[in-house]
């Protein structure tokens, strides 16, 4: 997938989130700040619960990083609403679900199983002049790590705010990171 350093496609979803009416979300509702794209296949499902609530314990985290956190499937925003109803899981969710019902979302990041209408487990991490920074993609039994994507995220904000400097491998906050130069050239 050629999708890294690409702009977000234009959309418009309509979003469930707990203790709000639904809503209008659109590309350039995203633009501004970082945003997560979190793509599961569908509502009322095994490993999705599993790492949506993984990832809602990041959640306060992630919104002082500035970070708004968007779970998409291909289910309506009703769907979304009535999984939210009766799933104690879901229910501890403050982040909006996106309802991608027309597959719009799915195909802009090219993720829809085509024939199946369902998206694929991906998670895309964008800047906020909405260019897509990171992406995992995962098969349909293997759940994602919060964590982990809540470390790529600092690193990839750490770069933007320090040119000329790259984050190496299971960096952490705080770690030392690299200046890309001919006097590390096989140094490493």
């Amino acid at each position: 997938m050629g999708i890294i350093g690409t702009s977000i496609k234009p959309f418009t979803a309509t979003a469930f989130q707990a203790g709000k009416d639904f809503f209008d979300v659109t590309d350039e509702d995203v633009k501004g700040k970082w945003a997560v794209f979190f793509f599961y296949p569908a509502d009322f499902t095994f490993v999705c619960p599993t790492e949506l609530e993984d990832l809602g314990e990041k959640y306060a985290m992630l919104q002082d990083m500035d970070v708004e956190v968007y779970a998409v499937s291909t289910d309506t925003h009703f769907s979304h609403k009535a999984w939210h109803d009766t799933s104690d899981k879901i229910a501890k969710l403050n982040f909006p679900f996106l309802g991608d019902q027309n597959h719009v979302l799915a195909r802009n990041f090219d993720v829809l199983r085509e024939g199946v209408g369902l998206a694929d487990r991906a998670t895309f991490v964008v800047d906020p002049d909405g260019v897509i920074q990171i992406m995992e993609q995962t098969c349909e039994g293997v759940g994602r790590n919060a964590n982990e994507l809540t470390r790529k995220i600092k690193a990839a904000q750490y770069v933007r705010a320090n040119p000329g400097q790259v984050c190496p491998a299971a960096w952490e906050e705080g770690s030392e990171t690299l200046a890309p130069s001919l006097d590390l050239v096989g140094k490493i």
